[in-house]
């Protein structure tokens, strides 16, 4: 973990999560280069409250995987502090199971992921969508976790 590089963990989800050093591991493997010093809260929730704030802050309805919210800090201002990420436990550990993934490797990818959404990367357009899920491979087989989308394609190109 680079030196100046703070990442709280707070499992509020009464379930089993990883131990806060993999998911700090993790979230700084996708800092790498591009990020020297940042400041990231984790928080792992119950279903009710990923509910909660997708409805609140996406307009969307039901619980979901994983939710970045970046710090909105004026340019003027320094700071290392990134933003929140807010991760469901009992959603990763379902698609696991659902696309045949070790439960590791799909933390890893939502952290992965979620981190990326603080660093600006998005995937709303089909370009944007591209390069990030390329990043996000580069990060997970560097971390010897399989490519992270492999299972999805093949499950989706299946006939």
């Amino acid at each position: 973990m680079h030196n100046s590089t703070t990442i709280d963990v707070d499992n509020a989800s009464g379930e089993e999560a990883p131990e806060p050093p993999s998911i700090r591991h993790w979230v700084c493997a996708a800092l790498s280069e591009q990020q020297s010093a940042a400041e990231i809260s984790v928080r792992i929730v119950s279903t009710v409250e990923s509910a909660e704030l997708n409805q609140h802050y996406r307009g969307k309805k039901g619980p979901t995987n994983v939710l970045s919210f970046p710090a909105d800090i004026p340019d003027f201002v320094e700071s290392t502090l990134l933003g929140d990420i807010v991760i469901c436990a009992a959603i990763v550990r379902q698609e696991a199971n659902e696309q045949h993934k070790t439960l590791d490797a799909h933390w890893a990818h939502m952290l992965v992921h979620g981190t990326l959404h603080l660093l600006g990367y998005d995937h709303v357009e089909e370009n944007e969508a591209e390069a990030m899920e390329a990043l996000e491979t580069t990060i997970l087989t560097g971390l010897n976790f399989p490519p992270p989308y492999s299972a999805l394609k093949e499950e989706i190109e299946r006939p």
